[in-house]
């Protein structure tokens, strides 16, 4: 298996925040699936949903897969809430699942400093009720494809990450 760390999660959750702090803690290298792909793209990724479709952005996001098998290593990759659903996420490094009710998540969007950006890159929480099943369709399939399973509710982000490096998964 690559060296690499695999976080999944749905949206808002904070796994780009854990990335940062990761790399910022412990020198790694980090890498965020959405961000590659508004590069390839060169658009955000509403915009990448609202002219070609979600089928358009699930295909970008398995070449950006395919690109992290074949080229990445040693890295910590924060991936997109529907990252899990490409065909070889368990050959790109060791898979963990931030995890969290969905009514947790929704409320550190609100009460985040930064919270109309935060729920403004996250549309679909304008739409409580979509996003919570959205949420509840994709809990069983985060926990079954994850290697290990971290509940980050009311925990202190240097307690996440200093978990998720005693595993040493880089």
């Amino acid at each position: 298996m690559k060296k690499n760390i695999i976080l999944i999660g749905f949206m808002g959750i904070g796994k780009g925040t854990t990335a940062r702090a990761y790399g910022k803690k412990y020198g790694s290298f980090i890498i965020d699936t959405d961000d590659l792909i508004e590069s390839k793209a060169n658009k955000k990724i509403k915009d990448i949903f609202k002219e070609k479709g979600e089928k358009y952005f699930r295909n970008l996001e398995q070449e950006c897969a395919n690109w992290i098998e074949t080229s990445v290593e040693h890295t910590f990759i924060s991936c997109g809430g529907g990252f899990y659903k490409v065909n070889n996420l368990k050959k790109l490094g060791t898979v963990i699942l931030l995890d969290a009710s969905y009514d947790w998540i929704y409320n550190r969007l609100l009460t985040a400093e930064n919270s109309k950006a935060k729920l403004k890159k996250r549309p679909l929480f304008s739409e409580p009720k979509k996003a919570k099943k959205l949420y509840k369709d994709r809990e069983k399939f985060y926990k079954e494809i994850a290697d290990k399973i971290i509940n980050v509710e009311d925990r202190e982000m240097k307690d996440i990450i200093k978990e998720i490096h005693k595993g040493s998964y880089i």
